[in-house]
């Protein structure tokens, strides 16, 4: 094995362009990510056809400069990755297809890596001396995910959303109180000039024996609120509605996944994901990670959207393994992280 590895990674699950060369899994060369956020604010979401001829545009540039930037030749890489799902099929097949490309035409390995994946990893990018295992909870516009990672690639999901995921309740509340997209970071601006008790917001626990989560009762709750106070003709607080829908949802979020760590009596708990870059549930799950002498960890915010570098390092230990994909590889828009 060179004692050097070099992954080009692909990312295109969403709306995010992104082309990342890592070194031996954490060690991040360049990571560049064109964002489309300006192009669906105007729809109030994304659109996946726009998405996809977005990154048709963009993946050669983002490709190139990731390349560049590194300082590499194609002479250097050693394998290509690329998230295969799971995500927008019409986005995930741009990347895909792309990687399929130069991986034919450099004659390089392909890897083909789960996107829920490559958020756990963005752990050990941040975290360089990070093993597992260790409990993660992984919240985004389209996952809300409770995994132990027991090892390189072996995980046990605990506990996932049953409707909405967390980042989408997110989205649904900003858009009914007329914030706009993307709503996580506008929720987020909005709540810290309200009261987080102004609103006595359901907290959805749906049993004693799951760690499953739901959050299409309080986005339901959210919008009946706001629906009564239209029709009562009454003054609706933007900022007490923002804090407290977001309070409703950092509560729970944050007692299963201590939940999941002290079932596997596992010390350390992790973040991931772009909910992850919420502040009110960093410093809440912090708090309480502190309180039971557990450590926490996070990514950076950059690590917390949807990049390549997070690809690259899944990649990387599947690197190791020799775990390669062949030509047939296909995007898959429902991938599973484990059974």
């Amino acid at each position: 094995m060179k004692d050097n590895v070099l992954i080009l990674a692909i990312e295109s699950s969403c709306d995010e362009t992104a082309c990342s060369i890592v070194e031996n899994g954490r060690n991040v060369l360049s990571n560049i990510i064109s964002s489309q956020i300006e192009i669906h604010k105007q729809y109030g979401g994304v659109v996946p056809e726009v998405a996809s001829r977005k990154h048709i545009e963009n993946i050669s540039d983002v490709v190139n400069e990731a390349i560049i930037k590194a300082n590499v030749s194609c002479d250097n890489i050693d394998a290509v990755a690329v998230t295969y799902g799971p995500g927008l099929v019409g986005a995930l097949l741009v990347g895909v297809n792309y990687a399929k490309g130069l991986s034919y035409a450099w004659n390089k390995p392909l890897i083909g890596v789960n996107h829920i994946e490559g958020h756990i990893y963005a752990n050990f990018i941040e975290n360089k001396d990070l093993e597992p295992p260790f409990v993660c909870l992984v919240a985004s516009g389209g996952h809300t995910h409770l995994i132990y990672i027991n090892d390189y690639g072996k995980y046990e999901i605990m506990g996932k959303t049953r409707d909405d995921a967390a980042g989408e309740a997110f989205d649904k509340v900003a858009r009914a109180i007329g914030l706009g997209y993307p709503g996580g970071p506008l929720i987020e601006k909005k709540a810290k000039e309200g009261n987080e008790a102004a609103i006595n917001f359901p907290r959805a626990v749906i049993d004693e024996d799951t760690l499953d989560f739901s959050f299409s009762g309080l986005k339901s709750a959210v919008l009946n609120y706001i629906h009564n106070k239209q029709q009562k003709n009454e003054e609706i607080i933007a900022e007490d509605v923002a804090a407290s829908f977001q309070q409703a949802v950092v509560d729970v979020l944050v007692m299963k996944t201590m939940k999941a760590a002290k079932l596997r009596n596992c010390k350390i708990v992790a973040l991931a994901g772009g909910v992850a870059s919420n502040s009110s549930l960093r410093e809440a799950l912090e708090k309480e990670c502190k309180k039971n002498n557990y450590v926490f960890l996070k990514p950076s915010s950059i690590l917390c959207t949807d990049n390549a570098a997070m690809i690259g390092c899944a990649a990387y230990y599947k690197y190791l393994k020799k775990e390669f994909s062949d030509a047939s590889l296909n995007a898959i828009p429902n991938l599973k992280l484990a059974d």
